[in-house]
């Protein structure tokens, strides 16, 4: 069968990083226009005995010395001489982090990347997104079978071996980034299904929370913050792409919502804050993770309700998990539970001080309304309703405060993924000391408590924003042989 595929220039090395992602985007441009181009022809003359085939470019190192960098670094270099290679997609999404990852690779080696195209098809499917001209027939509704001309998604090589240390390197040549190109376009084509936003929309800080209430006040804030021309703030997301730069812009009503409503407070640079219904459940705290996570944000920190564990807590108290007891099953195959999810100094310490700022409380008088301790999640909502003995001596043995069923899942897909990740709850009911949520006692808790919680939540990512990117991604979350890319 005949392969056509588009001239692409020779590899080519580079020590400037800026040219470097310019070429990667030249090639990345014309491989997707070229099946773009094809795939339109194709529809209305299928080809006989062709197959249309472009590929994803590549980023390739060498070095042949255990060059000694920087030991504070945990990225931005690799560990022992070798050959490493990453697949690249969507360039022009990835430019500030590409720039700056590839730069630093240069920096702390003295050796130049090579920029080429690799040997990885890029699927049409992916290729086509964000044409809204192009659709992709499903099977048996065009006049020819997709898969005999195009290349399309592969299951079996988009996976998450690079992250899960599982990985089984080709001909000795070893991953330079933690995400292939077709595991990120994967993930950028779910995250607008589920959220009903665009990939570019995302910003570095990440809030995860569990209920809806906290979106209204979200969006209050941000168009307080669009008002104020200090803010730093130039826009507001909502879903559906619906985005204002003015805080008294109405946004219409989504006649349908997705599974995960997501709202972007944006900043120039994207530095901003995202804030994620991922409702309740572990499920979908580790979807939601999984696809956000190949956008490298800076932190993910969840801010949502829980359950109290000791009576001497009172409704509205907020918790700041420094341990995880992992009963959501959701990521046992990927992190077996005997993997410890340790507590991010940088992350706990810009919540804490959130929460003096916001309650006006300091040292030994924040214990008052703020314990630390174990929070544990487990994946049955109605876990009261059963035998409790068990349930809660494994509490009790595991000296856990509180009780969710999110905030593990994404403190250790934040582990796995290497984000920075942290959890601050507020307790809403008290299951085991007789004091359950009820409808009157909600209603009247969600609007005390709701916007405070928020606020430090918002807080804390601006405290961390000031942060240096180094400090933040802590040495902590890397193993043995890390990849040089965050």
């Amino acid at each position: 069968m005949k392969i056509l595929t588009p001239d692409t220039p020779k590899p080519q090395e580079f020590t400037d990083a800026t040219a470097a992602v310019d070429r990667l985007t030249e090639l990345y441009v014309q491989a997707t226009v070229f099946l773009r181009d094809h795939f339109a022809s194709v529809l209305e003359t299928p080809p006989t005995e062709t197959r249309i085939r472009a590929y994803y470019p590549e980023i390739r190192f060498r070095t042949s010395s255990y060059a000694q960098v920087d030991s504070r670094l945990s990225f931005g270099h690799v560990s022992s001489p070798g050959t490493f290679a990453a697949t690249i997609t969507r360039p022009d999404l990835f430019r500030n982090y590409l720039i700056q990852q590839i730069g630093l690779l240069i920096e702390n080696h003295g050796q130049p990347v090579t920029i080429g195209t690799s040997d990885t098809p890029i699927p049409v499917h992916f290729a086509v997104t964000g044409d809204s001209a192009a659709a992709i027939p499903q099977d048996g509704a065009a006049e020819f079978t997709l898969r005999d001309i195009f290349d399309v998604p592969d299951l079996s090589t988009t996976n998450d071996d690079i992250v899960n240390g599982t990985y089984d390197a080709p001909d000795n040549v070893r991953p330079l980034a933690p995400f292939t190109a077709q595991r990120i376009d994967y993930s950028l084509a779910r995250l607008a299904h589920y959220t009903a936003t665009d990939a570019e929309h995302f910003q570095c800080h990440v809030m995860f929370t569990n209920y809806q209430f906290y979106v209204t006040e979200f969006e209050d804030y941000a168009r307080a913050q669009l008002n104020d021309p200090e803010s730093g703030y130039t826009s507001f997301v909502s879903t559906g792409n619906v985005e204002i730069t003015d805080g008294n812009t109405p946004i219409p009503e989504t006649l349908k919502m997705p599974q995960m409503p997501t709202y972007h407070l944006k900043r120039e640079d994207g530095s901003g804050i995202t804030l994620v219904n991922i409702g309740v459940g572990p499920s979908n705290a580790k979807t939601a993770t999984d696809h956000i996570a190949v956008l490298r944000p800076h932190a993910w920190i969840m801010v949502g309700h829980c359950a109290g564990l000791r009576n001497t807590q009172a409704l509205g108290d907020f918790v700041l998990a420094h341990a995880y007891l992992r009963e959501d099953h959701v990521l046992d195959d990927d992190l077996p539970v005997w993997i410890p999810i340790p507590a991010l100094a940088e992350i706990q310490i810009a919540l804490e001080q959130s929460v003096a700022q916001v309650t006006q409380l300091e040292g030994y008088e924040l214990k008052r309304i703020m314990r630390t301790g174990t929070v544990a999640t487990i994946d049955n909502r109605n876990w009261e309703l059963r035998d409790q003995s068990g349930p809660v001596q494994r509490l009790s043995q595991s000296r856990a405060i509180a009780l969710d069923m999110e905030s593990a899942t994404i403190a250790a897909n934040g582990y796995r993924f290497r984000v920075p990740y942290g959890t601050l709850l507020c307790v809403s009911d008290k299951p085991l000391h007789g004091e359950l949520k009820l409808p009157g006692m909600a209603s009247d808790f969600y609007k005390t408590q709701v916007s405070r919680h928020l606020m430090i939540g918002i807080r804390a990512m601006e405290l961390l924003r000031s942060t240096p990117l180094e400090r933040i991604h802590s040495r902590k979350l890397r193993s043995f042989d890390e990849t040089a890319f965050l």
